[in-house]
């Protein structure tokens, strides 16, 4: 009868507590930690014999690259000779036959994102082609890691004004940037979740910003100068490297279809800052002008008979101004449906309202129609 062969008990890990008075005090401390998955060791390379290749990792033992692994690093392995130094990640302690198994590539993903980290400290830049655009910003590749750039991380000649932050526009935008190459810094690593993120945008330039901005309060009356002019605004330059905008609706009192036609760049305009939020001023042009609603109730009240333009239509009926920066609205339901109203009432022409609602504080007026002559 074989008796069965009996295997070495595992080992069991045990605290001891040694004396400070014992002449092995201290030895403890010094003794190297034994390597866990995911360190990064640093060894000779023994042999490479059938797709193995052999390190030696003192005083831990052997380690082995083999396997998918070895398949991994081919390219790198064919010029790797005996005698040579490598460093590779622990991917199991106690592998294969009591090898500590390594990787090779997992070494080198980890040194990769390591000098990102050390790229993110010295705010390197980096020259980096647009490979593709979504609606959230571009895709780029650094070092064989696909990262992200935010269309907010844009420099501002590259940054997409659309109006509205109309999401299929800034895509329109964003793409015309692929295939051209960007100075950007790394801004974020994570190399857990796989995450690099990107900045056009300068450090020193964000701060230099920040800094002109503290200069501002909201109320300053400022001369400034067009720098562009978009369908929701213009933007207009306070001072080198400072720009805020002035939305189509601070434009004037008067109703502005398109801001191109009233400024160009290079036209000097006196602005007035109404708000300074998330490092962005917006200003105002008309709120430097009187509002003519202030003084329109001695002009104007309810039941008055008034001439009033078509300055435009929507979902509700016609506006009508009746001077300058004052409207009314002429419903709908005054016409059959809207196809008469436009047919009745033509852009750009003159027709004799009734005013029946009259509320100068609110700035609302509604208007009705008195008659089908036109001037």
């Amino acid at each position: 009868m074989e008796t069965e062969e009996k295997k070495p008990a595992p080992l069991v890990a045990s605290t001891v507590v040694v004396p400070e008075d014992h002449p092995m005090f201290g030895l403890i401390d010094s003794i190297p930690t034994p390597p866990r998955p995911g360190d990064l060791v640093e060894g000779t390379i023994i042999e490479l014999v059938r797709g193995r290749l052999y390190v030696d990792l003192p005083p831990f033992g052997t380690g082995i690259i083999y396997g998918r692994e070895y398949l991994n690093a081919a390219d790198v392995l064919r010029k790797a000779n005996p005698g040579d130094l490598i460093t590779a990640k622990v991917v199991d302690p106690a592998g294969i036959e009591g090898y500590i198994e390594l990787s090779l590539k997992e070494a080198r993903q980890a040194a990769i994102w390591g000098e990102a980290e050390q790229a993110i400290a010295g705010q390197a830049v980096y020259n980096l082609t647009v490979e593709e655009a979504n609606k959230g910003g571009l895709i780029l590749s650094w070092q064989g890691i696909q990262g992200f750039l935010p269309a907010s991380q844009l420099a501002k000649e590259h940054y997409p004004r659309v109006p509205e932050g109309d999401k299929d526009k800034i895509f329109g935008e964003l793409q015309k940037l692929v295939g051209v190459s960007l100075p950007v810094r790394i801004i974020t690593a994570d190399a857990k979740e796989g995450k690099l993120i990107f900045s056009e945008r300068a450090g020193d330039e964000e701060a230099e910003k920040a800094n002109l901005i503290d200069k501002y309060q909201v109320g300053d009356v400022i001369d400034g100068e067009v720098t562009g002019a978009v369908d929701f605004g213009v933007f207009v330059k306070l001072e080198q490297g400072l720009e805020g905008l002035v939305h189509i609706s601070e434009l004037d009192w008067g109703l502005v279809e398109d801001p191109r036609a009233l400024f160009a760049v290079g036209d000097t305009v006196k602005v007035k800052v109404i708000e300074i939020k998330d490092g962005k001023i917006s200003l105002s042009i008309k709120a430097l002008k009187e509002n003519p609603w202030k003084t329109a109730s001695d002009r104007y009240k309810k039941g008055m008979d008034v001439n009033g333009v078509i300055i435009k239509y929507n979902k509700h009926g016609a506006l009508a101004s009746i001077e300058e920066g004052v409207a009314g609205l002429v419903h709908i339901s005054e016409f059959d449906s809207p196809v008469t109203l436009r047919e009745t009432l033509e852009l750009g022409k003159s027709y004799p309202f009734t005013i029946t609602l009259f509320e100068p504080k609110d700035q609302r007026m509604t208007l009705a129609f008195s008659g089908a002559s036109k001037k």
